[in-house]
């Protein structure tokens, strides 16, 4: 095996196709049903939801496309500096469900989607911070 790339993963997505268990990677990754419940935060989900449904009723429809006549972006930026002024984790979830809207609305004179490693990553924290 040449690790848990290309020929692997297909491969595990042909077993799920044929109604086959995943076979585990020897070390490497654990099986794709593990990750996706692993690799996610349900309440963060669930506060961002409830945020939007309430939003609906002050703002309109995720589909209203008068939301592409806001700047998400400046918004998302204040709240992002509001959560590191105070540590407010509401802000956070106002950040995502604003990056939500900006992806549904964008009106980017460049947008779209591709997906890339562009090999920048977060840097680790420092203990002074």
């Amino acid at each position: 095996m040449r690790g848990a790339t290309g020929d692997w993963f297909l491969r595990q997505a042909w077993r799920r196709a044929a109604g086959r268990p995943e076979e585990q990677a020897p070390g490497l990754v654990p099986p794709l049903a593990e990750l996706r419940e692993t690799e996610w935060v349900p309440e963060f989900e669930r506060l961002q939801r409830n945020r939007l449904i309430m939003g609906r009723f002050r703002y309109g429809a995720m589909e209203d496309e008068s939301k592409g006549g806001y700047d998400q972006v400046a918004s998302l930026r204040r709240r992002l500096d509001l959560y590191e002024q105070t540590g407010n984790l509401e802000h956070l979830v106002d950040v995502a469900n604003l990056a939500m809207v900006e992806f549904r609305h964008s009106r980017h004179p460049r947008r779209h989607f591709h997906a890339a490693d562009d090999g920048e990553h977060c840097a680790e924290r420092r203990a002074d911070r």
